[in-house]
């Protein structure tokens, strides 16, 4: 049986972790460093890093402070922000991810999904999604939710996955911070169009509400949280003993 894994994020914004609701109302957390070692000790399956202003900035991605999170975790790393060309890649696998992740710069230019995935593998390339109900459609968003780019989301994950994104990130920007549970309607709709692992993230308050998840979409591959496990509601090791007593598969 294929595990469930759990991944804190990591939202940096001027080098300290950051978090809101429905990606606005933006607080300090703490040391991206001091988190992502505490994650990493803890039991987390991976870690998501994300320089959340740098396709808002026009700017590359943050690399000292990334460094300095890879050399003291010893857990797979995903970041984004920032992305959007093969060299951005090459510049953050160098400092020591194990996967990327696009956003804005794939929805600027998609064949950067291809180009990545045909010379870093499709295991590499991730692909990121904000997206918001829209009338009865799912959009896509950019630039952190700024922006509504008025694309299918749907549509889109299925061409980014077609192009060789391996893995999906789907960020409900309606359920983001409300800590009410995951965006379920949208989950599964994504789940049943892709075959490659999808995170979900966005909505996550309680263990049950990753209970739920895993119970309700069995399909999904991971639930992605950040302020529950930043200020400590949840605790990785109880939310795994808890999965666990449910049935529900994950390392321990």
């Amino acid at each position: 049986m294929i595990t469930k894994r759990i991944i804190p994020c990591l939202d940096v914004r001027d080098g300290r972790v950051v978090k809101g609701v429905n990606f606005e109302g933006l607080r300090d957390v703490s040391s991206p460093v001091e988190l992502g070692k505490y994650y990493s000790d803890a039991g987390a399956d991976e870690l998501v890093f994300y320089d959340i202003t740098a396709s808002f900035e026009g700017r590359k991605l943050f690399t000292d402070i990334l460094r300095e999170v890879a050399s003291h975790i010893f857990i797979p790393l995903t970041v984004g922000g920032g992305i959007s060309t093969v060299d951005d890649f090459d510049r953050v696998l160098k400092c020591g991810a194990d996967k990327v992740s696009v956003n804005s710069g794939a929805i600027r230019n998609p064949s950067l999904i291809s180009e990545a995935a045909e010379k870093y593998g499709n295991q590499c390339v991730v692909l990121s999604v904000d997206a918001k109900r829209v009338g009865d459609r799912y959009h896509v968003f950019q630039n952190g939710g700024r922006i509504d780019t008025g694309m299918d989301a749907l549509e889109w994950i299925r061409d980014g996955v077609a192009h060789g994104a391996g893995e999906v990130v789907l960020n409900s920007i309606d359920t983001d911070g409300v800590k009410q549970g995951f965006d379920l309607e949208m989950l599964k709709a994504v789940n049943a169009i892709v075959k490659v692992p999808v995170i979900a993230s966005g909505g996550a308050g309680s263990i049950e509400d990753f209970i739920t998840l895993f119970h309700e979409v069995p399909g999904i591959s991971a639930g992605l949280a950040a302020s529950i496990f930043h200020f400590g509601e949840v605790k990785i090791d109880d939310l795994k003993k808890r999965l666990r007593e449910e049935g529900i598969a994950v390392r321990i």
